[in-house]
């Protein structure tokens, strides 16, 4: 079995060293254009750029993710592992197994941690819970705002803290998937009194814990790659994600009544095995970062593109679609302010934390 057979491999012999940092390198572009190479000189620079690079060795990196074929996650990961076989002539070869084929998203981690796999894409804070923070209900409103964040000085620390507790590396940090919406069974959910009662499940975040709670519904904890068969069978009555996630995992063929509150979105870590990177020569480190952020960019660019597309495609199979009006969502905004100052008695955040949050967004441009 597949799984069984990668939590073989690569087993951790090697003392974790930690990488400080979040995201990638930064890269330099010329500002003017070089003159045209001959073939036969390009020809010659490409044997001896090859030449340099197999000198430096040949490694492997087995990556995991819980995204179906066609989300954003699993085709900026294609892509990913294209460009770094590509810029490092082959010798870093980049396998990707995603739809969960390497466990749950928590499994997945715990086998980066321990250096049986080199890297894993996803939305798994169980190890560093204080990238929570940046989940807060309503926090950001656009793209703008959410890439502001996500590149801040305040999010390369707490990716540092992330590094420093697990003997991983966040070489990037994107977006999850865009701004999640609430789905039920039951019936439309048009003002925050409509959660009442409802079983509504998360994937063990606080965040969307203490959301839920506040207005009023129960929370159950559904692993994402179970989520399907829990609503069919109703372990949970509903559930929020963003729509290309709905679409991709099929949720409205489990779900009728689904409501656009853009209440959240999730940064996307990308974590790799510190031990296992402090092994690589620093040209192959400065390449994956490179391509790491290329693939942040284009993952954001792909959700930004298929996000309304997706949004019609659940329309279209007959699920019922509310979008509610500016003075509904003000009442939800309402409702879920009390979970600002949980997450920082919790200790998710600390008062000058969620301050600082707060300036970013509203200086975001």
């Amino acid at each position: 079995m597949k799984k069984r057979f990668l939590a073989a491999l690569l087993t951790a012999t090697m003392s974790v060293v930690m990488i400080t940092g979040c995201g990638s390198g930064t890269k330099t572009e010329s500002t003017t254009a070089a003159p045209a190479a001959s073939a036969a000189e390009t020809t010659a620079a490409k044997e001896s750029g090859d030449k340099a690079s197999a000198d430096l060795g040949d490694f492997e990196m087995i990556v995991g993710h819980a995204q179906p074929e066609g989300n954003p996650r699993y085709v900026s990961m294609e892509k990913f592992a294209a460009d770094v076989a590509e810029k490092t002539g082959g010798h870093v070869k980049v396998t990707v197994y995603g739809n969960g084929q390497l466990g749950t998203e928590k499994e997945m981690l715990e086998q980066v941690v321990q250096g049986t796999v080199q890297g894993m894409r996803g939305g798994q804070f169980d190890f560093s819970p204080r990238l929570l923070m940046f989940t807060a209900p309503f926090l950001t409103h656009t793209r703008a705002e959410v890439t502001a964040l996500l590149q801040s000085d305040l999010a390369k620390s707490v990716c540092a803290e992330a590094e420093e507790s697990t003997g991983t590396v966040i070489i990037n940090l994107c977006d999850a998937g865009g701004y999640r919406q609430f789905s039920n069974n039951n019936h439309p959910i048009k003002t925050p009194d409509d959660l009442k009662g409802l079983k509504m499940r998360t994937n063990g975040m606080k965040t969307i814990d203490l959301t839920f709670q506040q207005m009023g519904a129960s929370t159950v904890s559904v692993p994402y790659a179970d989520l399907y068969m829990g609503l069919k069978t109703g372990v949970a009555d509903g559930q929020e994600n963003p729509w290309v996630n709905v679409l991709g995992m099929k949720f409205y063929e489990v779900q009728k009544y689904f409501t656009e509150v853009n209440y959240q979105f999730h940064p996307d870590p990308f974590y790799v095995n510190a031990a296992w990177w402090n092994t690589l020569p620093e040209e192959y480190r400065t390449v994956i970062s490179e391509c790491a952020t290329e693939m942040g960019e284009y993952n954001d660019k792909l959700i930004d593109e298929n996000s309304e597309a997706a949004k019609q495609q659940i329309i279209d199979s007959g699920a019922e679609v509310y979008v509610p009006t500016a003075e509904e969502l003000e009442a939800f905004k309402n409702a879920v302010e009390p979970v600002y100052d949980k997450m920082i008695s919790e200790g998710i955040c600390t008062q000058e934390e969620m301050a600082k949050m707060k300036d970013i967004v509203a200086n975001a441009k």
